[in-house]
């Protein structure tokens, strides 16, 4: 079994149903319109994003969100992980009625507990999400850059793509670019290539959350090759989401014979019926990825991940060790 990385996934999309369930019980909600047989239940964006909502809601207290990083990181260790970046959100700690130092500070607690049962390393990436608006954006991009927590490495902007232009979050990524953070952004899922396109223009990052749609544009690809820049993949996401109609049709394998560097990643998995294993069957099975392969992909994604040197190499002679 090839060691794993992910880049790209959303913690309060990784909330088990069996975990979801559990702080159900403990705040007196009813699970069950949103959770069948041990699954989520949705069948369109909406009823997603209301399953989402109601488990996101489910997560108050520090101690809750030390619990949820730390059961992910445990269960991506457990399918042969060795690092994992989580994309944590201010507007959820506002919801939740907690701080963003406190949020991110359990979550940082709930990494650090799976890291000393499981030896997996641990990073997070703060997104301010489109469809809040640009000043609170902005005001994530500030929190990033002052929060002093040593686990948050990354800024990027997540949300509803077909909201906002990229133009717009110019001063958001100057903010956290000038404090040293790893710079990704969500784009060319449920828009096309040309999100892309403007984010390579607008923002200049390493890494472009999901990316997929610039295989519309042959001339993008080239650019995405030629510039270096790592597409965060999540081809079962894609799938569920109507994205691309079955793997067949899925571009990773032209993306990466294109010479893009390409990762493995689950992005919201429980409700994808996915997990980070799966992403790395789903290359095995469906683009032809064999285990030497696979290796490559996770390499990637650890040259790519928004670590400090040390680590980062102690990670790759982790993975030149499993050879």
């Amino acid at each position: 079994m090839p060691l794993k990385a992910e880049l790209h996934c959303h913690i309060e999309g990784a909330a088990s149903p069996d975990l979801v369930i559990r702080q159900a019980r403990k705040y007196g909600a009813d699970p069950s319109p949103f959770i069948r047989d041990g699954a989520f239940v949705w069948h369109d964006f909406t009823s997603f994003l209301a399953a989402y909502d109601f488990s996101a809601g489910l997560f108050r207290s520090e101690e809750d969100y030390a619990l949820l990083a730390d059961h992910y990181l445990t269960a991506l260790a457990r399918d042969g992980a060795i690092y994992s970046e989580i994309f944590i959100s201010p507007d959820h700690a506002a919801r939740a009625g907690l701080s963003p130092k406190a949020y991110a500070d359990a979550l940082g607690e709930g990494i650090a507990r799976a890291g000393a049962r499981t030896g997996i390393e641990g990073r997070m990436i703060v997104v301010g999400l489109r469809h809040v608006g640009v000043e609170a954006i902005e005001k994530a991009a500030r929190f990033a850059a002052r929060c002093g927590n040593p686990r948050v490495t990354g800024f990027g902007v997540a949300g509803d793509e077909r909201t906002g232009e990229m133009e717009d979050y110019v001063r958001a990524f100057e903010i956290a670019r000038e404090a040293g953070l790893g710079i990704t952004i969500h784009a060319g899922e449920l828009t096309g290539w040309e999100t892309v396109a403007a984010a390579l223009d607008h923002i200049r990052p390493s890494r472009i959350g999901h990316g997929v749609r610039a295989i519309e544009n042959p001339d993008l690809v080239r650019r995405i090759a030629d510039q270096g820049i790592v597409l965060e993949c999540c081809p079962g996401s894609n799938i569920a989401l109507n994205v691309f109609a079955d793997f067949a049709s899925h571009p990773f394998p032209a993306l990466k014979a294109a010479g893009c560097k390409v990762t493995l990643n689950s992005d919201d998995p429980p409700y994808f019926r996915t997990s980070l294993a799966r992403e790395y069957a789903i290359a095995a099975d469906h683009f032809g990825l064999n285990e030497k392969a696979l290796a490559a992909v996770t390499r990637t994604a650890i040259e790519a991940a928004f670590v400090d040197r040390r680590t980062k190499a102690a990670l790759l002679a982790r993975l030149n060790t499993k050879r």
